[in-house]
């Protein structure tokens, strides 16, 4: 007896449809599965026996044949389970075969019969609907996020039994429901109210989140460098509809997408990663590649706290992501590239005891020890960061004044507005945000009146600026005009560029 079900994997961060071949012949019991598997799709065997007799169904003591096409795909995921029980109870007559067409099954199987969730429900989601089925059966805790593709019935079963009864026609499980608002995901930043003084410093983060521009914070101990780092998330606009379903889709195939909550990921991620994580952490890695630190931080912030403790060969990795938006690793059995569109936001001592420039503390460290601390950030990722400010150490009035600060939610404001702005001049290009924009990008929409040219061309002359640096302190020029609302950049605003960019240039000679 033959049947077939369909099943689903993730590729990267696209769902494939597996085709579930069943055949149950004569000869010695045997249980084989080929077709590429994995050790979990291997061990599903296990699971797969035991789950259909403790579901009071009968396991066929017959040669058992299953196989996963297409052949070539290295298949990686536990929910095949679902569909393997299911083609092996429809090829021994238990169900009717035709109750298996046009719909797919996605879900791991505890040796109870119960349906475990997995990682990549959406994206197996979206490619089931573009393969045309109708419905999908999946566990309970992949419910939402199975619920955000239109156009596809998803019901969730507790247990195989009750999903053979439905499939039976005994008892008909109820679509399920999981309708949301899709209200932007509880989650409560702090907000830039709370931080005194450190004017300079907003307005730097103001305009890096506006353009969508690295930035890096250079100060003391305790001058408020990772305070202000972790509030820029609240100053960044909400996700887009085709933004969020991307991000969504990341953390998702990630397994950190949370099944109990409905809707799409509206809030941009804040990742924050300690410096001991390796170059596959940062970047993605495994032999089936999977998504780093930088990928899990597409469309927000990704923080490196304390920049130079970080290994090099670390820090190295992010040149290509942070210059091409997207990071492609390869290996012997897949080669895939994830989106990797971050805002990097780095903060560091000038030097190892920290207080090289702080005039209320003398600096311990030698000249030859401070070279070696800064030295560990190269100049081509140094030339990558477009925004470099140095983090002064509060004063005493700042701690103490009752004058409330500027909220979030007004830096916010302004942001979006920038933000709408670029988005409806760069929306011919494919692009977003200043900070994405390529050498070809910034001549179209980078026009400047004729003392900012004159004040550019001396400060590339002085400062011996490289071509990326002329681009992005142009590009840096561009978001302050926008946050002015001015379609010129003018003298004042490239001046304020070229400070962004140069005000450390004492903690680098």
């Amino acid at each position: 007896m033959f049947s077939q079900t369909l099943g689903s994997t993730t590729v990267g961060l696209q769902g494939m449809i597996i085709s579930v071949e069943v055949d149950i012949g004569n000869g010695l019991p045997a249980f084989d599965i080929v077709g590429l598997p994995d050790t979990a799709v291997r061990e599903s065997k296990e699971r797969v026996r035991a789950a259909i007799k403790n579901a009071g169904l009968e396991f066929p003591a017959r040669r058992i044949t299953v196989n996963l096409a297409p052949a070539e795909l290295k298949k990686d995921s536990a929910g095949l389970d679902l569909p393997i029980a299911l083609g092996i109870l429809a090829a021994s007559g238990q169900i009717p075969d035709a109750s298996c067409q046009d719909s797919l099954f996605i879900g791991e199987l505890s040796l109870e019969g119960k349906l475990r969730g997995l990682k990549g429900a959406l994206p197996m989601a979206m490619a089931a609907k573009e393969h045309g089925c109708l419905r999908l059966y999946t566990a309970l805790d992949n419910g939402p996020e199975a619920y955000l593709v239109k156009g596809i019935t998803v019901h969730t079963p507790e247990s195989l039994q009750q999903l053979v009864f439905h499939l039976r026609g005994e008892t008909l499980l109820k679509p399920a429901d999981f309708s949301s608002d899709d209200a932007p995901n509880s989650l409560i930043w702090d907000d830039f109210a709370e931080v005194q003084g450190q004017f300079a410093a907003k307005r730097a983060l103001e305009i890096a989140a506006a353009g969508g521009h690295n930035l890096l914070m250079v100060g003391p101990p305790g001058s408020g460098k990772t305070m202000l780092a972790r509030r820029v998330p609240s100053i960044l606009p909400l996700l887009s509809d085709p933004e969020a379903l991307e991000v969504t889709k990341i953390y998702s195939v990630a397994g950190l997408l949370p099944g109990s909550r409905g809707g799409l990921v509206r809030v941009r991620p804040f990742r924050s990663p300690h410096h001991t994580i390796s170059s596959a952490g940062m970047a993605g890695g495994g032999s089936i590649p999977k998504p780093g630190e930088v990928t899990l931080s597409h469309q927000g912030v990704l923080f490196l706290d304390e920049l130079p403790e970080f290994p090099k060969s670390v820090l190295e990795v992010l040149r290509q992501p942070l210059e091409d938006g997207a990071v492609t690793i390869s290996r012997v059995n897949a080669s895939l590239s994830y989106p990797a569109r971050v805002l990097l936001i780095s903060s560091m001592n000038p030097c190892p005891c920290g207080f090289f420039t702080d005039p209320g503390r003398q600096c311990t460290c030698s000249e030859q020890e401070r070279r070696r601390y800064v030295k560990k950030i190269s100049g081509p990722l140094l030339d990558r960061i477009d925004i470099q400010i140095g983090v002064p150490r509060l004063e005493y009035s700042d701690m103490v004044t009752q004058q409330p600060a500027e909220s979030s939610t007004a830096i916010r404001l302004r942001v979006q507005q920038a933000r709408t702005l670029q988005q409806e001049r760069l929306q011919k290009y494919g692009l977003s945000a200043n900070g994405q924009m390529g050498h070809r990008h910034v001549k179209a929409t980078c026009q400047m009146t004729g003392e900012a040219q004159e004040l550019l061309k001396q400060a590339f002359d002085r400062l011996n600026l490289s071509a990326r640096g002329y681009d992005r302190l142009l590009k840096v020029g561009r978001t302050i005009a926008d946050l002015a609302g001015t379609e010129m950049i003018d003298e004042a605003q490239v001046a304020e560029a070229i400070q962004l960019r140069t005000s450390l240039k004492d903690v680098w000679s």
